[in-house]
């Protein structure tokens, strides 16, 4: 493994979230918040496993969770009072899922960062599940091993129903993972860190309606795997961390005090080919970062801080451990990288103001693209805003992988190369070239990955073509449709459903008028 030790977040830091306004929050901890040990989610038992078949049931419930002392906040979460337990799968694995919704409005349930079909398996806005069903779909996992996450998706209330608390962890694991010499015993030497951050309101409640920004919520306070302020006590000297960008906006720039090397092994999808030295990174709304920390310079005592910027956000207390040799191979992942035919087309996407993809705002009923099975294909995508108020939007393709090939013609940074990624930040007035390659059929979303933006309409479908089945067609769900289940479920009239964004295929789909009483389940409590 190369020396070369990285001092940078790679980005121009002109483009930060915090160096162009709109809406930005500077993070604090509420008074009277104690310091509390990381919450380590469970792992999700399966209902039962024979041979290389295993079914679980996900449900999405209504709790109550203690995020800061006095009364408990009302969540939404996955078997869980808030987020979820998590999900563990192994390549190769034939699962089936029972999906239950016992929240009070429709939700969906999308596999961010799985390779599955499209758009049932694939889980976002055409595959409502409404309140009291249940819906049953399956999928072989045929992927290399990584984090990914279940997240709702439904169009346009995804951001309103993840800041209650609908996002868990779904880890697949594979044969390469199991003979590197890395960290792997989960809750030990392995941890999830899922970077959120959340605004409290009167008796420490949500109010997603009051916080709404159509260009980003930022909350004020850090919640890390739903603590506060946690603390993590090291035993043993090496350590791996797996962070999730979880935020509905915010980017986290991570270091450790005294500039403690990281050691990248893995983004979003993959394992990096060739491991990558660093005391900055940087993860966007989407995003998943693998890291291995070495605390052999540290004694019993010692506490070693993970900051944001200039913010605590974690503490690692030093406890004693054993002395750990171990080196991390200076090959991890041989990633399948796939030709790509000279006569396929160049798809030129771009991410235009805050609310549209190439020019267009989202519809559910338009397909914008077209792609075979199997064929890789380049695609550029642009972010259109100014260099002088833009900011980076996180680019997000579901059901499939890509690599990064350029940015702005230059090399990728040396963290996104060689590995599988289904997310990349792009920077205003900046093409970033990618290598696109899907697995399965289906009609799949593309979008920023800030959730406010995708859900006010910078988003778009692509459709997956089999050759041997070139007219297949999709079942595609309608706003109209969508904005009636929402209003039944209120008990209210279709144009007064709050549902902050989208104002789509002629819906009065409402998300600027602040003054109204009647809004989506999610949005306030």
């Amino acid at each position: 493994m190369s020396d070369k030790v990285y001092t940078d977040y790679f980005y121009n830091s002109k483009d930060f979230d915090k160096n162009h306004g709109m809406g930005y929050k500077e993070l604090h901890i509420p008074e009277g918040v104690e310091a509390q040990p990381l919450i380590v989610p469970p792992v999700l038992e399966p209902d039962k496993q024979e041979y290389n078949d295993v079914w679980y049931t996900i449900e999405s419930q209504e709790g109550d969770f203690q995020f800061l002392p006095g009364k408990k906040t009302h969540t939404w979460g996955y078997n869980f009072p808030v987020l979820g337990k998590t999900m563990v799968l192994t390549k190769g694995q034939h699962v089936h899922v029972t999906l239950k919704n016992s929240l009070p409005e429709l939700t969906t349930y999308h596999w961010h960062g799985m390779e599955v079909s499209g758009p049932g398996n694939d889980g976002a806005c055409h595959s409502p599940v409404y309140p009291g069903e249940e819906k049953h779909i399956d999928f072989v996992v045929n992927q290399p091993a990584a984090l990914t996450w279940l997240h709702a998706h439904p169009c346009p209330s995804t951001a309103s129903q993840v800041w209650m608390g609908l996002a868990m962890g779904v880890v697949v694991t594979d044969a390469n993972e199991a003979q590197l010499p890395i960290p792997k015993t989960y809750g030990k030497d392995e941890f999830p860190i899922i970077l959120q951050d959340r605004i409290f309101h009167e008796d420490n409640q949500f109010d997603y309606k009051a916080d709404y920004n159509a260009m980003g919520i930022f909350g004020d306070t850090p919640v890390i795997n739903g603590v506060v302020r946690p603390y993590v006590d090291v035993t043993t000297q090496k350590v791996r961390l797996i962070f999730l960008g979880g935020s509905n906006r915010r980017e986290w720039r991570l270091h450790f005090s005294d500039d403690l090397v990281m050691t990248q092994i893995g983004g979003d999808d993959s394992f990096l080919e060739h491991p990558v030295k660093m005391t900055k990174v940087l993860i966007g709304p989407g995003e998943r970062q693998q890291v291995v920390v070495d605390f052999s310079d540290y004694k019993e005592g010692d506490v070693v801080n993970l900051y944001t910027d200039d913010f605590k956000l974690v503490e690692f207390r030093i406890h004693s451990y054993e002395k750990d040799d171990s080196v991390i191979p200076d090959t991890l992942f041989k990633p399948y990288n796939p030709v790509v035919n000279p006569n396929s087309p160049v798809p030129h996407v771009t991410m235009d103001n805050h609310n549209m993809i190439n020019g267009k705002l989202f519809s559910m009923q338009r397909i914008d693209l077209k792609q075979e099975l199997m064929n890789a294909e380049y695609w550029d995508v642009t972010n259109t805003n100014d260099t002088t108020h833009g900011m980076l939007h996180p680019f997000h393709i579901h059901g499939a992988h890509f690599l990064v090939v350029s940015r702005n013609g230059e090399a990728p940074y040396p963290n996104e190369q060689g590995v599988y990624k289904d997310t990349v930040e792009v920077a205003p007035q900046e093409t970033v070239r990618l290598k696109v390659y899907f697995q399965n059929t289906g009609v799949f979303m593309y979008h920023c990955h800030i959730i406010e933006h995708e859900d006010a309409g910078m988003m778009a479908q692509i459709q997956i073509v089999d050759p041997k089945d070139p007219d297949k067609k999709y079942h595609l769900m309608d706003m109209e449709t969508l904005t009636k289940a929402f209003a039944e479920e209120k008990g209210i009239p279709m144009d007064e459903v709050y549902c902050p964004g989208m104002d789509t295929e002629g819906m009065a789909v409402k998300g600027e008028d602040h003054t109204m009483d009647a809004f989506s389940g999610a949005s306030h409590h």
